[in-house]
């Protein structure tokens, strides 16, 4: 099972407290104790089980990998350098990573490429099921997180809600995200429509940023996309961590309570809906 989503706390969410410690229920029901109960986990189910369970032998490796991929949540997976600071076998990595995301532990989110060009690609990223969850991984949860971390975490719990969503409604629309060889990149890409004869893709753009202003540099990469060949950006969507939502021509910006509230109050619409500044906005894929 996934950890707590947002939307069914509610009004009981709390993000700076998710953003430090994860959505795991029993963080959840015992907040004072969750550096510990993180430290649990890690140490008793994602070691001791998975080798119980036979998909792992060694276990020193393995733990040395489990505090890489902790560093790395949310980032390009870059497996020469992950076997490197782990000291394992680069064909090693590639096997812990399927064990993490056979057991739901971890999910690999693929590199977009609307273009359908070379140049485009990119490595996926890997994302933990749970912002807490890979803080203990990577030894942290003893340490104040940073701003920086905080960022990444923010990613995570926006790619949790998205897959939740995905899964309630059974849409399963696919995600990725995308990078230019320039290095822009957009945080996620969700298709609401694929390719066919005559016609591209369609998606909407989702892009992730902790602060509690918005900067308006960062519509940039969104704005980029809607300039790529071969695609059609239906929506472009901000998510942070401030209190109002603006408009801005074709870009929304959403706190990201609302935008959990807002993905999450709708059952059965193909796309987003238009978005409108007077009202409560409730954009949908």
């Amino acid at each position: 099972m996934e950890s707590f989503s947002a939307a069914e706390l509610g009004e009981e969410f709390n993000l700076e407290f998710v953003l430090n410690w994860g959505l795991l229920p029993f963080v959840r029901n015992e907040p004072a104790v969750a550096a510990d109960i993180l430290e649990a986990y890690v140490n008793t189910y994602l070691k001791e089980e998975l080798q119980a369970e036979g998909l792992i032998r060694n276990v020193p490796p393995f733990i040395r990998f489990l505090f890489v991929a902790g560093q790395i949540n949310a980032q390009a997976i870059n497996s020469q350098n992950i076997a490197r600071d782990a000291a394992v076998a680069r064909s090693t990595v590639d096997t812990y990573f399927a064990v993490l995301t056979d057991t739901l532990v971890g999910h690999i989110l693929p590199a977009g490429r609307p273009g359908l060009k070379v140049r485009e690609a990119a490595q996926p990223k890997f994302y933990w099921f749970d912002p807490g969850v890979a803080r203990a991984a990577a030894g942290l949860v003893r340490d104040p997180a940073d701003r920086m971390w905080q960022g990444t975490a923010l990613e995570t719990l926006v790619y949790h809600e998205l897959r939740v969503y995905n899964e309630i409604s059974r849409k399963h629309r696919p995600i990725s995200y995308y990078r230019t060889p320039a290095g822009v990149e957009v945080d996620f890409i969700i298709e609401t429509a694929g390719r066919r004869p005559g016609n591209p893709p369609r998606v909407v753009a989702i892009e992730v940023k902790r602060a509690e202003r918005w900067d308006r540099a960062w519509d940039k990469p969104m704005r980029a996309l809607t300039v790529t060949s071969g695609i059609k950006v239906e929506r472009m969507i901000g998510v942070y961590c401030g209190a109002r939502h603006y408009q801005f021509d074709n870009i929304t910006i959403l706190p990201m309570a609302e935008f959990v509230k807002s993905l999450f109050d709708r059952r059965d619409l193909l796309k987003w809906e238009t978005l409108k500044r007077t009202a409560f906005m409730t954009p949908a894929w």
